[in-house]
């Protein structure tokens, strides 16, 4: 549409995101965690998932935001040390068939994406990153232990510009994929806060794929320049 600013562009893309969830935290990723399985499915094609009608709810342009913004920068590296994780960040976008892009197997599988239609880390709105729990040739892989993080901890990323940002994580949560809140997880609130997802729940051997998604919940609370 003429005179569409970035932000409303950035919503749209984002309602897209609802549906396309599934291929990152479900349909590609396989069950190393499943109990004590010796060898899990290989994963499945993430294709013909259908994108999610509507535009995502956005903070009102009048409202005043809290906290500090920063101008965009996409991230370059995360770090988690409560659970062991530091990785670089990959940019991901959408398939053709409108499905999200996730890490192939090869050198970039286990490391994390972010989906390159969401806020850049400091910027207002939810940066979504993503990352595979397992694969059955490799076992652990890179958000492998997310579900163990608790609030009040910690997550930083570091953006291209040598921005380090600080996010503080509020909850940890897991929800069935078939109830999945888009409006919660994906909207814009009046900060800018951060969603790392990843599969959890049980493992549906028939499915090669994990029955609920882990979502962690933070927002900003420090940038600086290295």
């Amino acid at each position: 549409m003429t005179g569409d600013t970035p932000a409303p562009r950035r919503r749209r893309r984002l309602a897209l995101l609802f549906a396309a969830v599934l291929a990152v935290v479900g349909v590609a990723l396989v069950g190393f965690a499943l109990l004590n399985q010796q060898s899990a499915p290989e994963p499945t094609a993430a294709a013909g998932v259908p994108v999610a009608p509507g535009i995502v709810g956005s903070f009102p342009a009048s409202a005043k935001p809290v906290g500090e913004l920063l101008p965009a920068s996409p991230p370059a590296s995360i770090a988690i040390p409560e659970i062991g994780v530091s990785s670089p960040v990959n940019p991901v976008g959408l398939n053709p068939d409108g499905t999200l892009e996730v890490p192939a197997p090869g050198p970039l599988y286990d490391q994390a994406a972010w989906y390159r239609a969401s806020a850049t880390p400091g910027e207002l709105g939810p940066s979504i990153i993503i990352g595979h729990v397992d694969s059955a040739a490799n076992g652990p892989s890179v958000f492998f232990d997310l579900a163990r993080l608790t609030p009040g901890q910690n997550v930083t990323v570091k953006r291209a510009d040598g921005v380090t940002t600080t996010f503080l994580i509020d909850s940890v949560r897991t929800f069935q994929k078939d109830s999945f809140p888009t409006q919660e997880v994906y909207a814009t609130g009046n900060r800018s806060e951060l969603r790392l997802i990843t599969c959890g729940g049980p493992f549906d051997s028939a499915a090669g794929s994990y029955k609920d998604n882990t979502v962690v919940f933070a927002h900003l609370v420090d940038s600086s320049r290295s």
